[in-house]
Formats: structure tokens, C-alpha cells, sequence
């Protein structure tokens, strides 16, 4: 469940100043009917206030945009994420949503609801191999396991970083931070699709949330560019591992290679110079 956009900002090195929160469950959703693309297998929910007080939305909107896939591959655009045909994305949109404040950063609220006898955990991944997602060097997974064989039933994957362009350029990346997971006890939306599927005893069911937020170190990244997106992949049992590529591989093999050769090339050269150098004279009796 995507269920609510946090806008604060920071009074001090440990305050923060929160504005009144953007309930989802409040919008008005435009018709997915006019977004649908049955080609590409994408949808976009685009959705404003029923109230706005500060005239925030006045030229902007709150997107939520889903793309389906049919096989594994890897996603285009920035953060290139690597998905299977068990999993879809889902990319939340920020766009030209004035912000209340001169150093806002925003922080959307995700809530998960899993059946007994099921846990979430936060998994966090680094690695040096930024090669599809330049300078990110994490990948966070939020993921569903059994209680009895610790098996992983579904996931919630992404990439530390948001980005501040509808083309998403390395330069355009927003720094995005996950909080911890913890237990919510609180009603779920009545005209959420969770109480459709696990009926309404929804309240006995485990529910967890977390809080990722956005913003550069002085956030004033949103504040420039009035637009913010961030993707994760969602999907079915474990998530998808990335693996060095066979260019990487062959520019470690080769970085790494060639000062070895060179090594035990000049270690013979000495070697047949100094022999060669004392063989010239007769030895001493």
C-alpha cells in the first residue's frame, strides 16, 4: 500500500517542521482507462487533493505509474532496474507540486500486510559494480519470508536514489534514504483492494511500514526542479541479484592482469640479465 506523501523540513541538526500530511486515500484519481497501454503493458494513476489549501497542486500532480513485463530483462531508463517476468514496477511521480516550504524534502509511506505465519525484513545489498546505476552502489529489498522454511514469498526492490528529471541523467540523482521497518497498527484505507482480498478481518493480518524520504543534503534538489520520481520493483519470490557483466569482468581481468604479467615478465628479464652478466667470468678457486 502507497499511502501517504510526508513534505518537511529540517528547523535544526535534529528538528524537523512536518506540513499537514497528503493522505492518499483523500485524492481524486483520474481514470486509468485514458493512461492504459495494452503495447507497452504501462498505466499511469494520476491523482490531486480533494483539498488544497495551500494551492501546492495548483500546476502540478501526484502520478503513480505501473509497467508490467512479459520476460526478464532490464529496464531502460535510470535506475535500471533488472526484473523478471514475475515482477512489474511501479514509479512514484512528483510533478510541479509547489512545495510548502524554501527546503522541503518529501517521504512516502509504504505499508505491507501479510497473512500469519509471514514476516518482512529489510534487506540492505552494496556493491562496487555501479555500472547500470552510476555512483549508486546499494539495493534494498523489502522482503515477505515463511516463518517455516524462511523461504522469500514476494519482494519490494529498489536503488538508494531518486531522480529529479522526466530523462534521467546520472547528474539528476536525489538522495533517498529508508527508515526502519516497523509494525503499524493503524485502519487501512475502507476502500482498499487489501480488504478485497483478505476480507474484513484485515485487522488480524501483520502490517508494516516504512518511510523513504527524499532530498540532497541541503534539499534544495526538489526545490529546482519541481519534479521527483522513484522506482521499485515488485514482484514474486526472491528478488533479482544483480551479477558483474562480461565487460566488467574483462576490464578487472585485464586491470588486474596486466601489472601480474608485467611483474613476472620483469622478474624473468632481471633474472636472465644477472645470469647472463656473471656467466662471462671464470669462477674463483
Amino acid at each position: 500500500l502507497l499511502t501517504k506523501v510526508f513534505e518537511y523540513s529540517e528547523t535544526g541538526p535534529q528538528d524537523e517542521f512536518f506540513y499537514p500530511t497528503y493522505n492518499l486515500s483523500d485524492f481524486s484519481w483520474g481514470s486509468v482507462n485514458h493512461t492504459l497501454n495494452h503495447t507497452a503493458l504501462t498505466a499511469e494513476f494520476r491523482g490531486l487533493p480533494a483539498t488544497d489549501p495551500s494551492s501546492s497542486f495548483s500546476n502540478g500532480s501526484l502520478a503513480f505509474r505501473v509497467t508490467a513485463y512479459e520476460a526478464s530483462g532490464r529496464d531502460g531508463p535510470l535506475p535500471s532496474l533488472l526484473h523478471t517476468a514475475n515482477s512489474s514496477k511501479v514509479e512514484f511521480v512528483l510533478a510541479g507540486v509547489a512545495p510548502r516550504g524554501n527546503s522541503s524534502r518529501f517521504a512516502l509511506e509504504v505499508a505491507t500486510v501479510e497473512e500469519a505465519g509471514v514476516v518482512q525484513q529489510l534487506r540492505s545489498v552494496r556493491s562496487i559494480d555501479d555500472e547500470y546505476t552510476p555512483t549508486i552502489f546499494e539495493t534494498l529489498s523489502l522482503v515477505a519470508e515463511s516463518q517455516n522454511d524462511s523461504s522469500t514469498l514476494s519482494f519490494l526492490q529498489w536503488k538508494a536514489t531518486a531522480y529529479g528529471s522526466q530523462t534521467p541523467r546520472r547528474e539528476d540523482s536525489i538522495q533517498c534514504r529508508s527508515h526502519s521497518l516497523q509494525a503499524a497498527n493503524w485502519t487501512l484505507p475502507v476502500s482498499s483492494i487489501v480488504h478485497a482480498y483478505f476480507g474484513e478481518g484485515v485487522g488480524s493480518t501483520y502490517i508494516s511500514a516504512i518511510n523513504i524520504s527524499f532530498g540532497g543534503e541541503d534539499g534544495q534538489v526538489y526545490q529546482e526542479k519541481r519534479y521527483l520520481s522513484w522506482s521499485a520493483l515488485l514482484g514474486f519470490g526472491q528478488p533479482p541479484k544483480d551479477t558483474f557483466s562480461p565487460l566488467i569482468i574483462s576490464i578487472v581481468a585485464v586491470a588486474l592482469g596486466t601489472p601480474t604479467l608485467l611483474l613476472v615478465l620483469g622478474s624473468c628479464l632481471v633474472l636472465f640479465v644477472q645470469r647472463k652478466r656473471y656467466s662471462e667470468y671464470e669462477p674463483i678457486n
